[in-house]
Parts: structure tokens; C-alpha cells; sequence
């Protein structure tokens, strides 16, 4: 009499191949691996600025005004005596708050929304793409202008107006993923077995549109993080004498001939961060296959 052993984990071992591939794809990106230790090593220094900088990012000294990199202070001083080091490790924690906490936001609108369009569709659909077609009507930063000057100033009411501004594009890019995904075979299946809605739209369809959104999101905190220092810079954003890097473009910008490194370092942190995410989204969609999901 033979016997036979069941695979004890028929589900598990496929999921773990599949991590595993997506993970020996992403290293094989160089600049992709790059751009993720650098994003890596800025949370952590956001996260550590009250230990790490060399002094409070607040703090005036006007015996050290406008001074140039050097042992006491790396990168200079601004037009207070302020540390410019100091500034540019707390202005990382805004910048940082105000691309993931905006895309966030609008994730969390534009997910349920365009789900229950791209798979319900009729009325409701029509509905929901007027609306995202009336905010695209005007330029993306002219809106976030607008909404920040009728909101108020500050961080919290600029990540709002972000947040408002992402909508259409992760409503259309949720839409389209959804009505696409829905005409697939094991799709039909679940319907013809009379799987609930809800139950294919969580368990079917969310789990195979997760990987554009992704790519999106990282792409999408880059111009987070360019459209905060644009907002901070014209006065909407963060508000003296907080640190943020465009805020710090702002009250430099006069300084530009005669102490230039007051610009050029945020404006450089700025641009670093920015390609970072862009890249760090490139990588994501050369790695990240739509692995259908159908258990």
C-alpha cells in the first residue's frame, strides 16, 4: 500500500519565488539600488535630526552671517547665521512629509473611487472622469497656487492642495487598470461561480493593479516634493523661520552672486531627492511584473 504527501505549501513557495525574483531584478538595477540607499539614508537622517545636526536649525548668530563652507560650519551660513547644514537636515523632514503624506492622501481617494468606476461603470463612471477631467483643466501648479491661497499658508494646507491636484491622475490610472484587469479570463471565472463583487474587486483585481500604482506613487513624490519647495518658495508652504528647502531658496535667492552655496545647496538637495525618486521609479516598473493572482 503507497502513499502519497501533499505539498505542504502550494501558495506559499510561488509567493516567495516571486518576492525573490522581484528583489533579484531590483539589484540588478544599479542606479535604481543607488537611488534607494540615498532615499534610505535621508529618512534616516530626517529621522535623526534632533541627534544628528550639528546645531538647532533655528538659532541665530550674528558674529557667523553669511559664512562660507568650513570646519565649523560645512555648509555655510545664511543671511542670520543660521546653519545651513542644520536647515537642509530639517527641511528633508518636510519635504519627505509632504510627498508621501500628499500622494497618500490622494491614494486614499482616488483608490476606492476609481475601483468602483473602472468596475461598476454607467453613471457612476461618467461622474467620476467629468470630475477628474474639470480639475485636469488647469496646470497642475496653478491649481495647488490656488487651493494654497484659499486654504492659507502651511504645510498641512499644501499638502491638501497636493493632494487635490494627484487626484485626476491616480483616478484615471486606478480606472483604466480596473476595467482592463476585469475582462480577464479568471475574471469571468470568479463571476461564473457566483463570487461576490466585493470579494473580486479585494482579492482579485486590487492585487493586480498594485504594481502601476506603485511606479505612479514614487514618480508622483518627486513632483510632491518639487511642488512643495515651488509653494514654500512663493510663501504658501512652510513659513519662516521653519526650515524647508524651498522656503530656504526663497530668503537666499538675493545671495545668489555673493553667496551662492545659500542657493546652490538646497537647490541641489532639491534636484538630488527628486531624481532619486524618478529613477527609484523606473526601476520599480522594469522590476515590477503584473503576476496575476487568481487564488
Amino acid at each position: 500500500m503507497s502513499t502519497t504527501t501533499a505539498p505542504s505549501s502550494p501558495v506559499v513557495a510561488p509567493r516567495r519565488r516571486s518576492r525573490s525574483n522581484l528583489l533579484r531584478r531590483f539589484a540588478g538595477n544599479r542606479a535604481g539600488l543607488i537611488a534607494a540607499i540615498y532615499l534610505v539614508i535621508l529618512v534616516i537622517v530626517a529621522a535623526a535630526a534632533p541627534w544628528i545636526a550639528p546645531a538647532d536649525p533655528l538659532a541665530q548668530n550674528l558674529q557667523a552671517i553669511n559664512q562660507p563652507p568650513s570646519s565649523a560650519h560645512w555648509f555655510g551660513t545664511d543671511d542670520v547665521g543660521r546653519d545651513i547644514l542644520s536647515r537642509i537636515i530639517y527641511g528633508a523632514r518636510v519635504s519627505l512629509i509632504a510627498g508621501v503624506a500628499s500622494v497618500l492622501l490622494s491614494l486614499a481617494i482616488a483608490l476606492p473611487l476609481g475601483l468602483i468606476a473602472g468596475y461598476v461603470g454607467g453613471w457612476l463612471d461618467s461622474i467620476v472622469m467629468r470630475i477628474a477631467d474639470a480639475i485636469q483643466t488647469l496646470p497642475a501648479l496653478v491649481l495647488a497656487l490656488v487651493i494654497s491661497a484659499v486654504l492659507g499658508a502651511g504645510l498641512r494646507n499644501a499638502t491638501i492642495a497636493l493632494a487635490f491636484v494627484f487626484l485626476p491622475t491616480f483616478l484615471r490610472l486606478v480606472r483604466g487598470q480596473v476595467m482592463a484587469v476585469r475582462e480577464e479570463t479568471y475574471i469571468e471565472a470568479s463571476r461564473s461561480i457566483g463570487t461576490s463583487g466585493s470579494f473580486i474587486v479585494r482579492r482579485r483585481i486590487l492585487h493586480n493593479i498594485a504594481s502601476p500604482l506603485i511606479v505612479q506613487a514614487a514618480a508622483t513624490m518627486g513632483f510632491a516634493l518639487l511642488a512643495e519647495a515651488a509653494l514654500s518658495f512663493l510663501g504658501l508652504g512652510v513659513q519662516p523661520p521653519a526650515a524647508s528647502w524651498g522656503q530656504m531658496l526663497a530668503t537666499s535667492s538675493e545671495y545668489v552672486y555673493t553667496a551662492g552655496w545659500q542657493v546652490f545647496i538646497p537647490g541641489l538637495a532639491i534636484v538630488f531627492t527628486v531624481l532619486a525618486l524618478n529613477i527609484l521609479a523606473d526601476a520599480l516598473r522594469d522590476s515590477l511584473g503584473r503576476e496575476v493572482r487568481t487564488k
